[in-house]
């Protein structure tokens, strides 16, 4: 689960990594996807609610910026943080970082955008949701303001 300060746990599975028990490279995305999921379930925000939702909003990845520092392996007690880098009207900068320990093991930027269900195009936040982000923004340490 997700805490107030944007860290969210992770262990490392067998399915999670190659023959050789080291963390296959896409799933550090899964787990940055978990831990983004989480951040906006502790905002009240049902994604679920959205999608089946006709004039529902929904979050997409529009882009991903990813390094890998170090290998995560099998058993790995790993922590995401996330905070929101940016914020927009339509869009969500997200730093993502993968620590084992203290040690930095992959950091990771993604641009989050919002989308009309019904017409599938970049739609603005609403502005109660807005608000919603933009306060935890600042609990996590955003400090450039909103856009």
């Amino acid at each position: 689960m997700q805490d107030s300060t944007g860290s969210f746990p992770v262990r490392v599975y067998w399915e999670d990594t190659d023959a050789g028990g080291i963390v296959y490279h896409s799933n550090y995305l899964k787990f940055m996807e978990r831990a983004r999921s989480e951040l906006i379930r502790s905002l009240g925000i049902s994604q679920e609610a959205e999608r089946s939702d006709p004039e529902g909003l929904l979050f997409v990845a529009a882009s991903v910026s990813i390094r890998y520092r170090r290998a995560a392996k099998l058993d790995d007690e790993l922590v995401v943080r996330t905070r929101v880098k940016s914020l927009g009207r339509a869009s969500i900068v997200f730093e993502q970082n993968v620590w084992r320990g203290d040690e930095l093991i992959t950091e990771g930027e993604v641009r989050v955008g919002t989308i009309s269900r019904a017409t599938m195009t970049p739609s603005p936040m609403p502005d109660e949701l807005y608000e919603k982000v933009n306060s935890l923004a600042r609990t996590l340490g955003f400090e450039q303001g909103a856009k």
